[in-house]
């Protein structure tokens, strides 16, 4: 995992090495390890490497045949695979980016059907003069680009596009509304004027510094259920699993794993324990001063049980307090998502003994695992669409409810409409095509990179999402429950998980300790964006009876505002949460 940037200018003249100098800085966070560019023509590309594999010669750019040039952010998986069959290639390096540019030799634009992993990469074709940007089918690696009258510009992350001075830091009120409301964005348009995402699966090519060209390349078939008896089915999934984790060590470096005590890492927990002869690295986080449960309890023995070296993270409410601005601040394409604070000081920790850390993130949308997609799968007439409630809809905290917001989840909605799935099946495909990039993917990103941590996440592997995507509903839901056949594999590979016993959850207690701080309202309400969305002593009301569903509200207006003050107003982040609004 590393940090990309590049440019390619409209009027055919060299790229200013100070340019990429301001957009490297802005994420120098990705790679600690090194950094390389390159300036030709009218394009120049920059790399900040965080060294996984091939410590030694992996350094970027790399440059192929016929004046390719490539930098990248990822792991190819299948690098030895392709190796094997690129035989008669003169390689110069181990690195797994360098087959990349031998498969562009021979396929073209569609050399990423060959790639098996997860990559942001840009690859420069000095013979045809463009410029081509990838990324990978989930979107599990970010990039972002913006047209300018000067040029086109990419980088990893959105805040290195506004260091260049060529974007105007200035937020689009359908993107702040999306934000307040779903917690996180929609579709390829950020929060940011001018900033656009690399569509997960999407391959742009740029000439002369404008797009010419989009390929698309899905994660998943949005084709009906297969038929699989449960014990075809139970192998097939254990067959996938193993070789998705194997691929997934794959490393120069010491990795870890994130244990939360849930179904999808004790299954990691499971498989690594199998794949490996060194006991497994194991982090928990947990909540030593709240009332909320969590399932470090089953964590630890778990861990235990299996060998495994089990590192408990404990998060306080002073962490929350002054943790939560410098992680807002990371958080450059905003998602709300509470679970940002635990994961962030997992990273932190885990930073101290691994460079390479296997998550879980994608097991509940592809294995069925939330409770609105057993809403959604009942049948008629008990059913119920998968439609996300606004956060702070009938508050009366805000100035105006616009129903704008909607619009890109209905865009997502409409994309998986009429093409003969299921009901259960559509409410899947929604959540892949925004909430996991958008939010789950981002989080992961953002928090670990801030550590200088690498994240994977096998369940998001290409052949085991598909499988599990077409399981038919009855193998996904059962006795209300979800990710029945995944937790059947876990009962026969892990009992002691508990994997039929009803789980807590993961629930980090930010309204308790938002209620703790009523004073908070008002120091918060006086913050120019919050000024702007809510109406005069909306928000201090807000603050003085916290419940559930008030509180998630408040955490989310309280992100907003310290994400609005470094990324729009340009402020300082440093301190506590009081220091910085105050």
């Amino acid at each position: 995992m590393c940090g990309i940037a590049g440019a390619m200018r409209r009027d055919g003249g060299p790229v200013s090495a100070a340019l990429l100098q301001l957009m490297c800085q802005a994420q120098a966070h990705r790679g600690p390890d090194g950094q390389g560019s390159y300036f030709g023509l009218d394009v120049g590309l920059a790399h900040q490497r965080l060294a996984i594999v091939d410590l030694v010669t992996g350094d970027q750019p790399l440059f192929g045949p016929l004046q390719t040039v490539l930098i990248a952010n990822g792991e190819i998986y299948n690098n030895p695979e392709l190796r094997r069959a690129l035989a008669d290639v003169p390689f110069k390096t181990q690195s797994d980016c360098e087959p990349p540019l031998f498969l562009y030799q021979r396929h073209g634009l569609d050399f990423v059907m060959h790639l098996r992993g997860m990559y942001a990469l840009a690859l420069f074709d000095a013979s045809r003069r463009r410029l081509i940007l990838c990324r990978d089918p989930f979107g599990i690696k970010p990039l972002y680009y913006a047209e300018t009258a000067e040029a086109f510009l990419f980088a990893s992350e959105p805040q290195a596009l506004l260091a260049s001075g060529l974007v105007p830091r200035r937020e689009l009120d359908r993107g702040r509304d999306e934000l307040i409301n779903l917690q996180f964005g929609c579709g390829r348009q950020t929060i940011f004027a001018g900033i656009e995402r690399v569509a997960p699966g999407e391959t742009l090519v740029v000439e002369s510094g404008r797009i010419v060209a989009r390929h698309q390349r899905d994660a998943l078939s949005l084709a009906p259920p297969r038929h699989y008896d449960e014990p075809d089915a139970l192998a097939e999934l254990d067959r996938l699993l193993t070789d998705s984790v194997l691929v997934h060590q794959r490393a120069d470096v010491p990795y870890g794993m994130f244990l939360s005590g849930g179904i999808d890492s004790a299954t990691l927990l499971a498989l690594m324990a199998r794949l490996n002869s060194r006991p497994v690295i194991a982090f928990t986080a947990c909540f030593p001063d709240s009332l909320v449960p969590d399932e470090s309890a089953l964590a630890a023995r778990l861990a235990a049980q299996i060998g495994a070296t089990h590192v408990e993270v404990p998060f306080f409410e002073s962490d929350f307090w002054s943790m939560l601005p410098s992680v807002a601040a990371a958080m450059d394409d905003p998602a709300a998502d509470y679970a940002i604070l635990p994961t962030a000081k997992l990273a932190q920790v885990a930073r101290q003994s691994v460079k390479v850390v296997l998550s879980g993130e994608g097991g509940d949308e592809l294995f069925a695992g939330y409770g609105r997609y057993r809403a959604a799968a009942r049948p008629w007439p008990f059913g119920r669409s998968m439609r996300r409630h606004a956060l702070l809809a009938g508050l009366g905290v805000l100035r105006d409810e616009h129903p704008d917001w909607r619009r890109g989840m209905g865009d997502a909605e409409a994309a998986v409409r009429d093409r003969g799935l299921t009901a259960l099946q559509q409410a899947q495909a929604v959540d892949c095509r925004d909430w996991l990039p958008n939010d789950l993917l981002g989080k992961l990103d953002r928090c670990l990179m801030r550590s200088g941590v690498e994240g994977r996440v096998p369940m998001l592997d290409l052949a085991l999402a598909n499988l599990a995507f077409h399981l038919p509903d009855a193998l996904k839901i059962r006795r209300g429950r979800g990710k029945y056949l995944l937790r059947r594999w876990l009962q026969a590979h892990l009992a002691d998980s508990l994997p039929f016993a009803r789980k807590r959850g993961f629930t980090v207690p930010v309204s308790e300790w938002l209620a703790a701080k009523p004073q908070l309202g008002t120091l918060l309400a006086a913050q120019p964006a919050i000024k702007a969305l809510c109406r005069p002593g909306a928000v201090e009301a807000l603050f003085t009876n916290l419940d559930r569903h008030k509180g998630a509200a408040a955490w989310t207006l309280l992100f907003y505002a310290l994400w609005h003050r470094c990324h729009i107003e340009g402020g300082s982040v440093e301190g506590g949460v009081f220091e910085c609004l105050g």
